[in-house]
């Protein structure tokens, strides 16, 4: 490949050196091998990447997303049902050079996209490799897969990078983000992060069949309220609109430590799940595209 970006670099890798990314702001030195909360450093670690079928059936189409899975992660859930890699952070180390091969491989392949999950603690990196890739011919939409505890000023480092951005919200009572993630503030954070994602790329645009550009919203509905889905629900309807694109999510499964946690130690039941679209449709959201089961 050619010589990449050595002013960007430059710049960009100074963020590197006292790590404010996301809010933890760990302010360690990356660059030179130290490690904050998601126990990264400066080096781009993924723990697989190719073709998958599990996401919106706007992002899959008829071929594929191609998503890329990051390891390591700013919000660490005591339920997270990718902890291998999240908290065990599987995975290899890949320089800004093969992670720019592997997004043009993903195109190459035929995928709809390049799906970028959990991507805020290695956006440095990531964003060098896109905007690489699109100088060899990277034309596919990118989408920012990501938990939603993010910070503004990140977000606009993104800015004409990201066309899709999928937030999965959690929390808004603080009691309950900070007994299962790191991050009792974590709805501090996701609040003006999801309104600046909303900005940037507005509602979500689908041509025959296909995700192209906006906002595409998740919410994991946990077990006796313990996911704030009926707040979460108000806060869209009041603040995005109830044009967004929501998926109410009913896959939970008590994973990890989740068996640790009386509330969440077990899937959440036919009726938690159907009256909680109910009530996203009573605020507005009408669209049955929008309000779906996705295993």
């Amino acid at each position: 490949m050619t010589k990449i970006y050595n002013g960007d670099r430059k710049q960009m890798t100074g963020e590197l050196t006292s790590c404010t990314l996301c809010p933890n702001q760990c302010r360690v030195k990356r660059i030179a091998g130290e490690t904050g909360l998601c126990c990264m450093d400066d080096r781009v670690k993924i723990a697989s990447y190719g073709p998958h079928f599990g996401e919106e059936p706007e992002l899959v189409g008829y071929s594929s997303s191609g998503t890329i899975f990051f390891s390591g992660c700013n919000l660490l859930c005591e339920f997270c049902q990718n902890y291998e890699i999240s908290h065990h952070r599987s995975g290899d180390y890949y320089s800004v050079e093969e992670l720019t091969e592997i997004m043009l491989r993903l195109q190459q392949y035929g995928c709809h996209n390049i799906n970028l999950v959990t991507p805020t603690h290695f956006s440095i990196r990531i964003i060098e490799s896109i905007k690489y890739a699109k100088q060899l011919g990277l034309s596919l939409p990118v989408v920012y897969n990501t938990n939603g505890y993010d910070l503004v000023d990140t977000l606009r480092k993104w800015e004409g990078l990201v066309d899709i951005y999928m937030p999965d919200l959690k929390f808004i009572d603080t009691c309950k983000s900070g007994k299962y993630t790191i991050a009792g503030n974590y709805f501090e954070y996701a609040k003006p992060a999801i309104i600046e994602m909303q900005r940037q790329v507005g509602d979500l645009v689908v041509k025959n069949g296909i995700a192209r550009r906006g906002l595409l919203i998740r919410h994991l509905i946990m077990p006796d309220g313990q996911s704030d889905t009926y707040d979460m629900i108000d806060f869209i309807a009041e603040n995005i609109g109830t044009n967004a694109y929501l998926n109410l999510m009913e896959q939970y499964r008590p994973e990890f430590h989740a068996r640790n946690f009386d509330l969440i130690n077990r899937r959440i039941s036919s009726k938690e799940y159907m009256d909680a679209v109910r009530y996203a449709k009573s605020k507005g959201f009408r669209n049955p595209e929008y309000i779906y089961r996705c295993f």
